[in-house]
């Protein structure tokens, strides 16, 4: 399984978690990770015909976690950058491919925003209208282009303290020269 497969799966556990609230993430990956559950999926779609390995696990369990954990703060960035758009008239595929995509820029350093974005962006192709995947790559690109920008900027301006060995002589060298 590619780590796109194991997005979709992903993907597909998120939306389902979206409509089973009553389901804590860990019991909705339980059940459905349950083997002989797993293996009726296959008729279903190719992409379960291989059950995910450690590391695809690892990933699928922290999206599934880390989406159901920040869900309002990434229902919030949708609702920002949807402009013109509720989230509640956004379907539940879109929204899932939203959060997914938004979790992974803020909280994966090993997928780069763009990956993000064009994982979404083709995953939306499969199950929603051209007009919904060119919202989702639009709101994608503005959280990224403002959202991600500001991180950077916020990192570039943090003080950056001297080791306390340092700070001491630089004041030092500031109460030398005052006195000069």
């Amino acid at each position: 399984m590619t780590r796109t497969a194991a997005r979709e799966v992903a993907v597909n556990l998120i939306f389902a978690a979206a409509a089973s609230p009553e389901l804590t993430p860990e019991e909705l990956l339980d059940n459905f990770f349950d083997p002989e559950h797993y293996k009726t999926l296959s008729g279903e779609s190719e992409r379960f015909t291989e059950y995910p390995n450690e590391k695809q696990m690892q990933y699928i369990r922290a999206m599934v976690a880390g989406v159901c954990t920040h869900r309002e703060e990434l229902n919030e960035y949708i609702r920002k950058y949807a402009r013109g758009w509720k989230l509640e008239r956004i379907s539940r595929v879109a929204a899932a491919l939203l959060r997914c995509a938004i979790y992974e820029m803020l909280y994966l350093e090993d997928v780069p925003p763009a990956a993000a974005i064009n994982e979404a962006v083709e995953l939306a192709k499969c199950y929603d209208e051209p007009e919904t995947v060119s919202f989702i790559n639009g709101v994608l690109g503005s959280f990224a282009r403002t959202e991600l920008a500001m991180e950077a900027v916020a990192a570039e301006e943090a003080p950056i303290e001297a080791a306390p060995a340092e700070a001491a002589e630089a004041e030092a060298e500031a109460e030398g020269a005052a006195a000069e």
